[in-house]
């Protein structure tokens, strides 16, 4: 994986071309700001985004945690109570 600076991609945004996955830093403060990833990867990144979201809200919803609900329905139990 390459590293790549702030500065180095404002002045050379050509080196994420040649690359997959570019770890962004930040050099002055010595922390990695994000990762470049190639759009050929969209398909799987929003696959794992919308598998995160899924788990975040039904942990978020505690008892509701692993079943496959919407927010409705999570309303309607809610005012049942």
């Amino acid at each position: 994986m390459k590293t790549l600076s702030i500065s180095q991609v404002q002045r050379e945004l050509h080196h994420l071309d040649n690359f997959d996955i570019v770890e962004i830093v930040d050099k002055k403060r010595d922390i990695v700001k994000g990762y470049f990833i190639d759009s050929k990867y969209k398909s799987v990144i929003d696959a794992l985004v919308a598998q995160e979201k899924k788990q975040s809200f039904s942990t978020f919803a505690g008892m509701w945690e692993g079943r496959d609900i919407d927010q409705q329905t999570l309303r309607e139990h809610a005012w049942r109570r």
